[in-house]
């Protein structure tokens, strides 16, 4: 099982006194420093200029954590299951993991990003601003430029195993299994109420980190095929999984079901039902 994962908008910054990052040590560095390098370079000569928001495509409320891009070097780090935060990341509480758990999601979760191509929760990063759909000078296309890196880093990896894929299209873009070796299946969250079924938010979100956390915890064999991921998503079915924000009325799972892909290279779709 391979399971990806879109960054946070949002990073908690690490607290002060923690070491800067060790590029040789986050994950997949044979493959990933070179390009890391280079945008971590571009990243920082980017932010010191005036036009840095309107470049990195953010507001002029969020300068200051552009600004934070110039030391990033420098700059104290924390693992980056406790650097991305947000709903999907409260879910499935990445951060709170038993040991031995955390140690699977080390092997087998991937938070993908702009500025480190791909990242486990254990690996140690310091809070930052650059996404994947960013064209950065010096570098390019950030999805363009991780391709090749990231597929060096991840083909081998997910050959022969289920890749559960919960990430928005800008990270789809720069990194896609190739489903003649792999199992691909993304992840839909749709809500059923009056007989209908429609596509929703911020409940996926919250229902994408609940099956996360879910994979994780179980007791067995990690899924390594999309009829066994169905399976183990299928547990969830009638738990209930969240609350609605504003409401307070709680939602549950009502099923799971896998789709056939629609392409011959794309991906099946598990179709996670809540209401």
């Amino acid at each position: 099982m391979l399971i990806c994962l879109p960054p946070s908008e949002g990073k908690t910054p690490a607290p002060d006194g923690g070491a800067p990052v060790d590029l040789a040590r986050l994950t997949a560095a044979e493959d990933l420093t070179d390009r890391r390098r280079e945008v971590l370079d571009a990243l920082a000569a980017v932010s010191t200029g005036p036009d840095a928001p309107e470049v990195l495509g953010v507001g002029a409320s969020l300068a200051a954590e552009v600004a934070r891009n110039v030391d990033l070097k420098s700059a104290p780090t924390a693992p980056a299951a406790r650097v991305y935060t947000g709903v999907l990341y409260a879910a499935a509480g990445l951060a709170d993991l038993p040991d031995d758990v955390a140690a699977r999601a080390a092997d087998d979760v991937r938070v993908f990003s702009g500025l480190w191509g791909a990242v486990s929760p254990a690996d140690r990063i310091p809070a930052y601003r650059l996404s994947m759909g960013v064209d950065l000078p010096g570098v390019g296309r950030l999805a363009a430029a991780w391709r090749a890196p990231l597929a060096a880093a991840l083909d081998d990896r997910a050959a022969g195993d289920v890749v559960v894929d919960c990430r928005s299209a800008a990270y789809l873009a720069a990194w896609k299994p190739d489903t003649t070796a792999t199992d691909w299946v993304t992840v839909r969250v749709v809500r059923e109420s009056a007989g209908r079924r429609t596509v929703v938010s911020h409940n996926a979100k919250h229902t994408r980190g609940v099956l996360t956390g879910h994979l994780l915890r179980r007791t067995g064999a990690a899924p390594s095929s999309a009829t066994a991921l169905l399976d183990a998503a299928r547990e969830l079915d009638g738990e209930i999984i969240g609350t609605e924000v504003g409401s307070g009325l709680s939602y549950r799972m009502v099923e799971a079901t896998m789709h056939d892909a629609t392409t011959r290279r794309g991906p099946r779709t598990l179709e996670v039902v809540i209401a």
